[in-house]
């Protein structure tokens, strides 16, 4: 059992290694809850709702794919300095596949104003 030093909250923590002690089976239940929460985000925000083989190797290369994919949309949307969500980027990024438009004027804010602009023109 741990107790939280900031609001004296009690946790219990299950495991089979009878021999680790509390200060290390903490951290490791904390890293763990970190990656579920990375992997929760990933089929969120991926549309990975199952895996595309079974095997240990074919799990590996669709999580390592995905995490590049991550890390390089981090990376344009740093070194673009964008306003805007790493969902936000991937949506735009994934609608504008097939389309030859520069990547600086994807992200052009006054480009989206436009197209609400005629849009909503259109219903009149």
């Amino acid at each position: 059992m741990v107790e939280n030093p900031e609001d004296s909250t009690r946790y219990i923590f299950l495991t089979n290694n009878l021999d680790a002690s509390m200060k290390l089976i903490s951290p490791l239940y904390r890293n763990r809850w970190n990656v579920e929460l990375f992997l929760k985000w990933i089929k969120l925000h991926f549309r990975v709702k199952k895996f595309w083989r079974t095997s240990e190797n074919s799990v590996r290369i669709q999580i390592y794919c995905v995490i590049i994919i991550y890390y390089l949309v981090v990376m344009l949307q740093h070194d673009m300095k964008l306003e805007r969500s790493v969902y936000e980027v991937l949506q735009i990024l994934g609608i504008s596949l097939t389309d030859k438009t520069h990547p600086s004027a994807l992200f052009d804010k006054s480009n989206f104003k436009n197209v609400k602009n005629r849009y909503d023109s259109s219903e009149l």
